[in-house]
């Protein structure tokens, strides 16, 4: 009689997570070498153009087939990172530029622009999309929408929880249509969402979506509540995250099936790359055999074991504290100390006793002659002493420190300041000699069969784990054994021997039949010719497919328009009936708090009366996540006229109503507008932030003016962020429950360090977003615009009383009727606007980037 099987037996097995890959960055050349040295299964890398790290060294077009066949012979994977907007001028250029990355046997490009998208399914219908974090996909609907573009893979935004990011996954399977997903790992902490940035255009006149991001995030900032100056103490970094580590979640971002680890960091060094690199490498590997492995041992415990094996070595690689960002949640008291916003490192301690050439603390870490270290006085803005350490004596539970005469200014030293490691030459040594050299280190498995039998070949079949198989034969024939037959040992020893090559043995199977041998020198000749047949396999790149006749999309022009619409934007319930009152019929609405929205649809219907051309338009935040559907259900309860869509979920959440698409949506050439307009149906979309007036002429050149909004006059929306600053620093709590609501009582702006004020505005979703202080217009392009087909402008407010409103909307009533010049108006507004007005991103020059050669 069976005995019954016993829980355990009858229980089904656990599945085995996949591995993810491991993603490094590669600024160039030695940081290639360093990722592959280090057991990268893939790198990404800029070249130059078009790229989101234009200050990295990057390689050029003529570089890519050299890079690809090391990368392919190595067994690993490149992408080329192509994660920029493309302007309407440049598209030409881009088909050549796309050409040859294609053809070079490129893995991959990772891509932030729509119509980028479509242009190269339109050149190869294979030829793998990554879809950029720059494209701020946060939601089941955003992954959808790129798999409608033809992508790939899906870089998800960093905002992202390990809960949301299941919940994407849960959502991908339930409907079959599942993409890989790509996450960060590790590395430095954008606040705002990528591709939502516009403070470095704002500010400066160099574009983030162009790659020239001027890291404004890392300024101090003052923060001023209702007119006065909050007292923060040292916390002056407000809007400056710790970099990220994701380290202690490694296990959980395995389950949630993510298919790639991304490190950040094209703009560091070689060491950087590979020690960071060589950190992720080891603790996945330990990861997938200690905690999903077939003898399972506790997580905790593991996980402690990699984190006492690795957090010095990140620390140092580079550090302005490390945190796991998002993917635990939000905690606003963690995510940014506030304290600095840049490189630390290792923290020693702080400084108990001075003299007059020593300080003294009790450590807390390990000191060393050679180390370099930096003495943080709160005041990381300013010139800080540094340098490295001459002679440590240790005495009881102190330590005392010496530098080199004249390298230290100790009348700026304070008993009480932080002292940070920020250099250790050995670990510097250490790292380097992991990629130094020509010397082969990192080696990939591959798993052996062996054939034959007495008086025939020996035939030998190598696999690597992708999918490359030889075979090669002995030129002897086997011999019956005597005595050592080729047991599976003896095979394991002898054809396992394969330093020299980028290959280690995983697994052999042994077929052969009976007793036989061969001779040593033949299976070593076997041996060399596997591993060369399947190298040059590796080598070979692999062939996309290209259309025989391909011609870029031209656009008809549209009919020709002859009024001019003037749109308000209004942030503020008050300024509906100033702005009517002086001949708006035209409305967007953008509140912080969606649930007024009813009430100011109504009030708009009393003003419209018999007026059935104009028109209001809401707006729902301008990123969704999952679970925020009540959001979008507030937002529809309000029955306006039409719906702002200012991301991939507006296009299903308010389909069927009359749609136009917002500034977020980054149409910066036709081949995004038209994807908009034409295939999901909007009525408009709002030409891109990015854009100078010589770009937004462009764009107008090549596409009818009647698909575009255009911004002439507003307070450009800077930081877009999950970051609350209300909660972080005018509350004790962590998040929307339990910090009381501050945004609801009070006003806040940043003052940065020329004492501008930027106001700070919470959305519905606890997103906050810091505009700039000074408004801008295009009022001087507005004749050239219109000449040009565009017909629909866009006037914005923020916080302007209702006289300002009206006063405003008059004036560009009168611009666009011809009845004043743009100049007039500018004139004008410089002098009624307290701070002045600015011309904006519109009068930016184009910045012209050198061809590298």
């Amino acid at each position: 009689m069976p005995t019954a099987p016993s829980l355990e037996s009858a229980a089904a097995p656990r599945p085995v997570p996949v591995r993810p890959e491991l993603l490094a960055p590669a600024g160039d050349w030695e940081c290639a070498k360093a990722a592959v040295e280090n057991g990268a299964d893939a790198i990404y890398f800029g070249l130059e153009r078009f790229n989101a790290r234009m200050r990295a060294k990057n390689f050029t077009v003529a570089d890519l087939p050299k890079l690809m066949e090391f990368l392919h012979r190595r067994g690993v994977r490149g992408y080329v990172t192509f994660n920029t907007l493309v302007f309407a001028d440049e598209l030409a250029a881009t088909v050549d530029y796309l050409k040859a990355i294609i053809t070079a046997g490129v893995d991959a490009a990772i891509v932030q622009d729509v119509g980028i998208c479509r242009l190269i399914r339109s050149l190869s219908p294979d030829f793998p999309i990554h879809t950029s974090t720059q494209m701020t996909v946060t939601s089941a609907a955003g992954v959808e929408f790129a798999r409608e573009l033809g992508a790939h893979l899906v870089v998800l935004a960093r905002e992202n929880s390990l809960k949301e990011i299941a919940a994407i996954r849960d959502a991908q399977l339930a409907a079959g249509t599942a993409l890989p997903l790509e996450v960060f790992v590790h590395g430095a902490l954008c606040v705002a969402y990528s591709g939502q940035c516009l403070t470095s255009e704002s500010l400066g006149g160099r574009s983030a979506n162009r790659g020239e991001c001027a890291q404004a995030c890392r300024m101090p900032y003052e923060l001023v509540s209702d007119g006065q100056k909050v007292d923060l103490g040292d916390r002056r970094y407000l809007l400056s995250p710790q970099d990220l580590s994701g380290l202690d979640v490694l296990p959980d971002l395995v389950r949630s099936g993510v298919a790639s680890l991304k490190i950040e960091g094209r703009l560091k060094s070689p060491e950087y790359v590979a020690n960071i690199t060589r950190v992720y490498r080891q603790a996945l590997d330990k990861v997938m055999a200690e905690v999903f492995g077939p003898t399972p041992a506790p997580e905790a415990a593991v996980m402690a074991g990699v984190r006492k094996e690795s957090l010095y070595d990140l620390e140092m690689g580079f550090s302005r504290g490390l945190y796991t960002g998002w993917f635990r949640g939000i905690q606003n008291q963690e995510l940014a100390h506030a304290r600095f916003g840049t490189k630390r490192g290792v923290y020693l301690g702080q400084v108990t006793r001075l003299s007059a050439d020593s300080v003294t603390l009790k450590l807390t870490a390990p000191a060393k002659p050679g180390d370099g270290i930096v003495f943080d006085a709160g005041r990381p803005d300013e010139r800080e002493e540094g340098g490295r350490i001459y002679y440590v004596d240790q005495h009881g539970g102190e330590t005392t420190l010496r530098f080199g005469r004249g390298d230290i200014d100790f009348a700026r030293i304070h008993v009480g300041d932080r002292i940070w490691k920020t250099n250790d030459p050995e670990l510097d040594r250490r790292v380097r000699a992991t990629f130094e050299g020509d010397q082969i280190r990192f080696r990939r498995e591959i798993h052996l069969e062996v054939h034959g039998a007495a008086g025939t070949p020996l035939t030998l079949f190598a696999r690597d784990e992708q999918g490359h198989v030889t075979k090669a034969g002995s030129t002897l024939p086997l011999a019956r054994a005597e005595k050592q037959p080729l047991t599976t040992e003896r095979l394991t020893d002898q054809l396992g021997r394969l330093g020299g090559t980028p290959f280690r043995l995983g697994t052999l199977q042994n077929h052969l039949e009976g007793d036989v041998i061969l001779p040593v020198k033949e299976l070593n000749e076997l041996r060399r010719r596997t591993a060369t047949e399947l190298e040059a396999q590796r080598a070979v790149p692999p062939r996309w497919q290209f259309p025989e006749n391909f011609s870029p999309p031209a656009f008809p022009a549209a009919p020709a328009v002859t009024a001019a619409e003037l749109i308000v934007v209004i942030r503020e319930p008050h300024q509906l009936e100033a702005a009517w009152a002086a001949g708006a019929r035209t409305f967007y609405c953008e509140f912080e708090n969606p649930k007024h929205y009813r009430d100011t649809v109504v009030r708009f219907r009393a003003l419209q009366g018999d007026q059935p051309t104009a028109s209001i338009w809401v707006a729902a935040p301008r990123v969704f996540k999952p679970g925020e559907e009540w959001i979008i259900k507030q937002v529809l309860s309000c029955e306006a006229d039409g719906y702002l869509v200012r991301n991939y979920d507006h296009l299903k959440a308010f389909a069927g109503r009359r749609l136009r698409g917002d500034f977020s949506l980054n149409v910066a050439n036709p081949l995004t507008a038209d994807y908009f307009v034409n295939h999901h149906g909007l009525e408009r979309v709002t030409a891109s932030y990015d854009l100078n007036i010589g770009q937004l002429e462009a764009l107008l050149q090549n596409a009818p003016g009647t698909w575009f909004d255009i911004t002439l006059h507003q307070h450009m929306p800077m930081f877009h962020m999950e970051h609350c600053v209300f909660c972080a620093f005018l509350s004790t709590g962590k998040d929307y429950r339990d910090c009381g609501r501050p945004c609801d009582t009070h006003r806040v702006a940043l003052r940065d360090r020329v004492g501008a004020e930027h106001p700070l505005k919470a959305d519905a979703g606890c997103r906050n977003t810091v505009y700039n202080s000074r408004a801008q217009t295009g009022a001087e392009y507005a004749a050239r615009l219109m000449a040009l087909g565009a017909r629909s402008f866009r006037v914005e407010f923020l916080t302007e009383s209702a006289d300002e409103v009206t006063r405003t909307v008059e004036r560009y009533r009168q611009l666009l009727g011809g009845q004043i010049t743009g100049a007039e108006l500018w004139r004008e507004l410089k002098l009624i606007n307290q701070l002045g007005v600015t011309r904006g991103q519109m009068e930016t020059p184009a910045r012209v980037l050198p061809r590298k050669s």
